[in-house]
Order: C-alpha cells, then structure tokens, then sequence
C-alpha cells in the first residue's frame, strides 16, 4: 500500500477524544441475542501511551503493547506490572498473541521497511521467528489490488503529485509492511498487516505465506470538500476512488474461519462516513466475505465462542466521536448493542469477562498520544442477570 492515514500517523485522526460514560444502546433488539450490561470497570493499569495491542494469557497475565513508546508489559492483576520487550528506538510494538506460554509480537519500523515477528518463550531470551518486511518486499501479495480513481482522464492525472497525501493517481500495491495483530493457532502465527493490507500465515518454522488480501475499499465519488482536503485539482470533481483496507485484527471464530476488522485507508474519523468494515476469511483457500460495514475506526475484534458474536472497537465511534465498542451479529452484521468507551484501542474476551484498552489513543495539541492509555475489565452480565456471557477462553484449536 502507499501513503495513507493510519493511526498516529495523520492530523486528519487528532481528534480531540474526552472520556464519557453512557449507558449501552440497543439496536432493533432481538430476544434471542444477549443483552449485556458491562457495568463498572476495574482499572488493571493505567498510565499506558497507546496500548492498542491486548492479549490474555491462561495464566491471567495480560500481555499489552505500548505501541509508540515500543514496549510490551505484562499485566498480572493484584502483582503490577513488568516488562517484557523493549524495542529499538524509534521502532514500534504491536501484533501480541500467546500460545502455551510464549507470546508473540511484531517489531517495526515502517518507514524503514523493519517488520519481524519475535517470540518470547517462558524462558529464554526473544528470538526472530520471520522477517514480514523481507516478505513484503519479495511478494507484495497486494500488488494484484488497483488503488486511486477509477477512469480519471490522463490530463487531469498528469496534476496529481505521486508524493501528495494519497499517492499517484492510480495504483497497484505497493511495498509496504506494519503488522498490526496476530493471533498464534496450531497451524502458525496469523498476522493482519495493516502495511501490506494483507493476512499472512508464519509457521513456527518461520515461513511466511499469504492467506488472503483484504480488497480494495469501495469507490467514493470524490467531492469538492474531499478534493480540498486531500489537495487534488478540481478536475477529480465527480471521479471515484478507491482507498486501501488497513486490516487492524485477527480472530478466529467458532465456525474455524478468521475475523478481521478493517481501517478504510483515508480518514480515520467519520469525515468520509463510517467506513471501517469486518470480514470473514477462510483459512484454507484464501476466500474473503464482508460481515459488517459501518464502524468508525475498526481496531480490534473479541469473538464469543459460543455464540460467535463480535465485539468491534471504534476509537472514534459513536454519536461524539470519542470512541465505543459496538456487540455485532456475525450473521447478519447489523450492531445490536453500543457501549460509549473512551477511545478504546483493543478488546478480548477471557472466562467471561470482558477486558479492554481504553484512551488508547488521545492525542495532545502536538498530535502526539498521551501517556493516559487504561487496561480495564468489565464482568458483564446478559439480560438475565446471568453473569459470563460468552468466552474465547475456550478454543481448543490453540
């Protein structure tokens, strides 16, 4: 992919985000879907710059990404917190997952083209398992998507800068590599790099191959406000153009298939409507279906193993813009349920329980995050009153 705002990356996105409280929203309510209420949180950590990476261990630890600051903490509640990977300076951290003990993250660096995949074991010291930037620059699977206008005349292309804020005019992938998640199964290591606008499988013997490339966004019709804001020349007026998919997660859901969440490639706010979609795809050919479009700034997904319901962040969703989690119906993709959540950067499910990183992303006057990122967990109950609505503790693929 070529240059687009990503988060941290682009005034578009600094928003001036302020924590609220509201009750849950319910949307069409249905009898037979939960109907949960989180209720008060427990704060685990605070003090986190963009934590928007999360992971929960079997063992209760909690494996957070600090991803700006380049560092990933363990948090174990009533313990504190340690650290358990520091990366080069100026490099990110992101894409934590765990299995049997050893958790998995991704250092780098994306102007640079770094982007690894470590493990860290119970013991011992943090190893390579695969180069994803080699990768990407030897196979660029995304180079088969078309990127830009569709059917903008030669003269009027010929005026746009190929190093303006959205690139050429017209485009094929290109390389570029920032995995974002991962989620360590059986079978290997799946990574959503949000560079590559791709899914990767890593083997534990570190090889890498392709599983899927998310498509190109739909086509928008390109306003005079749009051309504005982006810089082009007024002849765009009227033409379409198709951004990038940024995928953000990776899970896998009760039917084997993995789920996606999905950044739309320009503006991460809602100024070109809610955008951010989730997507089903097939681990075993590639195949690629649309769940549920419609979220504003789609950073991460918790699948309920027993219902496979989603729970979908939105670091700037919401009636505010400030941020909520948003309970989703796989089978129909329509939201069922909102909770107004300030700025919430990662979500999982574990035992029951729902835990979260919350003003993960609140930029100060600079556009710079603030060191003011939460760790928190709700116990939610469904309408009921029954308590440990859903799980994703129980996957016995892993």
């Amino acid at each position: 992919m070529h240059r687009r705002h990503i988060i941290g990356a682009a005034a578009a996105i600094a928003l001036a985000i302020t924590a609220v409280a509201a009750p849950a929203q319910a949307h069409g309510r249905d009898p037979h879907l939960p109907d949960l209420s989180l209720g008060a949180a427990t704060t685990l950590a605070s003090g986190l710059v963009s934590p928007l990476g999360l992971e929960v261990e079997r063992s209760g630890r909690i494996d957070v990404t600090q991803n700006f600051a380049g560092r990933l903490n363990g948090v174990t509640p009533g313990r504190g917190t340690t650290t358990l990977a520091t990366a080069t300076t100026g490099q990110e951290i992101g894409a934590v997952s765990s299995r049997h003990g050893t958790v998995y993250s991704a250092q780098n660096d994306q102007p640079h083209g770094i982007a690894r995949l470590m493990a860290l074991p119970p013991r011992g010291a943090a190893r390579q398992v695969a180069d994803l930037g080699a990768y990407e620059a030897r196979v660029n699977p995304d180079h088969v998507n078309q990127y830009g206008f569709r059917g903008l005349p030669a003269s009027c292309a010929a005026q746009i800068s190929p190093t303006g804020p959205a690139g050429p005019a017209s485009y094929h992938g290109l390389v570029d590599s920032h995995p974002y998640a991962s989620l360590a199964l059986r079978s290997g290591v799946y990574v959503a790099d949000a560079g590559g606008n791709d899914i990767l499988r890593v083997g534990y013997d570190g090889r890498v191959s392709t599983v899927a490339v998310l498509p190109a966004q739909p086509p928008l019709t390109v306003t005079a406000a749009t051309a504005a804001g982006f810089g082009f020349p007024s002849c765009v007026i009227g033409y379409r153009y198709a951004f990038e998919p940024v995928p953000t997660d990776v899970e896998q859901g009760p039917d084997g298939w993995l789920y996606v969440t999905a950044l739309p490639g320009g503006p991460e706010s809602a100024a070109l409507g809610a955008r951010g979609s989730v997507y089903r795809v097939n681990p075993w050919d590639g195949a690629v279906r649309l769940v549920a479009r419609g979220f504003v700034g789609a950073t991460n997904l918790a699948v309920d193993q027993r219902t496979g319901m989603l729970l979908v962040t939105e670091l700037f969703g919401g009636p505010a813009g400030t941020g909520q989690i948003s309970l989703v119906a796989p089978w129909s993709g329509r939201v069922v349920q909102t909770f107004a959540v300030p700025s919430p950067g990662a979500v999982e499910l574990r035992d029951g329980s729902v835990y979260a990183t919350i003003d993960a992303y609140v930029p100060d006057a600079a556009g710079s995050p603030q060191p003011i990122g939460k760790l928190v967990r709700w116990s939610p109950v469904d309408r009921h009153g029954h308590g440990h609505w859903g799980d994703d503790g129980a996957r016995t693929w892993q």
